[in-house]
């Protein structure tokens, strides 16, 4: 197994001057671990069984103080998965280390950071992914946030996730809010692989059941887009909670690399996706599937997790 462990000195930095700051005793070690075991059927290609292993250790300080880390398979930003029966794709790596610090202002997070604040969007950078930088989000009003990160989104390698930034390439600013308890949306400004894009987001509870959302990503320096329309639904199957995620997806030819770094997988033209997942009773293991279907192929994805 290929194991990225070089940690770069501005990285062990972070760590060591956390560890100063409180007194020791008082540092408080978490961790969770998720395993996942999949079957990936495409239409292009044999089906293949894949792996992943997700590993979130951090250490608390204070409440407001902390420093965490994200140790994940896979050789992709936008996967974490490893074939099995594949001897040049079992990887390892260390995807992310930062500190964060977090108070009635907002919170802050400085060093490898996530490529999310909160709930991971299908038009969002994928949840696997990192951005060496610094976050700020601010509330603004109780109801309202102001988010700010500037950093680099160079490599999408994770072997050089930890790499110490060379010039800055990625600029995001989002400001989100809620109309009332039932409707929220995201307004955001990026910038990120070269191109420049404006973001919005618009999210409603019809009821405890259901969700609807709807997405637009426009380039703005080609007249280029990716839409999103979709829905989320809670309900109980044999006794257990289960979630169905189903979205329609437009994305230009032109809307470049971006389109690769998403959440959703869908990649360029018109695409649907349904998802379902659930849990077996009140074990800490779960089931998911999944259908993908585009202009040019289909793929289904099935298979469990396990979560500590």
């Amino acid at each position: 197994m290929k194991v990225f462990s070089r940690t770069p000195r501005y990285i062990s930095s972070l760590f060591l001057a956390a560890t100063i700051t409180v007194n020791a005793t008082a540092v408080e070690f978490n961790q969770k671990l998720d395993l996942q075991v999949r079957a990936d059927e495409r239409s292009s290609n044999k089906m293949r069984f894949q792996y992943r292993a997700r590993y979130y250790p951090s250490l608390v300080f204070t409440d407001a103080l902390s420093v965490h880390a994200f140790v994940a398979t896979g050789d992709e930003f936008g996967s974490s998965h490893n074939t099995f029966n594949d001897g040049t794709a079992d990887y390892l790596y260390v995807r992310r280390a930062y500190l964060r610090h977090e108070g009635s202002y907002g919170k802050t997070e400085v060093g490898v950071i996530p490529t999310y604040k909160g709930k991971v969007s299908s038009s969002g950078l994928s949840k696997d992914g990192w951005i060496q930088g610094i976050r700020q989000v601010r509330n603004v009003k109780p109801d309202a946030r102001l988010e700010l990160v500037v950093g680099q989104l160079d490599s999408t390698d994770p072997a050089d996730a930890l790499e110490l930034p060379k010039r800055i390439d990625y600029l995001e600013m989002e400001y989100s809010a809620d109309f009332n308890e039932e409707t929220s949306f995201e307004l955001s400004v990026e910038k990120m692989t070269g191109a420049n894009f404006f973001r919005t987001e618009l999210r409603h509870e019809f009821n405890l059941q259901y969700t609807g959302f709807a997405e637009l990503v426009h380039r703005l320096d080609e007249s280029a887009r990716k839409v999103v329309i979709g829905i989320d639904t809670e309900f109980e199957m044999f006794g257990a909670a289960t979630e169905l995620t189903a979205l329609y997806a437009y994305v230009s030819e032109e809307f470049g690399e971006r389109a690769e770094l998403t959440e959703d997988f869908l990649g360029t033209g018109h695409g649907v996706t349904a998802e379902l997942a659930s849990s077996f009773g009140d074990s800490r293991w779960d089931w998911f599937m999944r259908y993908d279907g585009t202009e040019f192929r289909t793929r289904f994805i099935a298979g469990v997790k396990w979560s500590h």
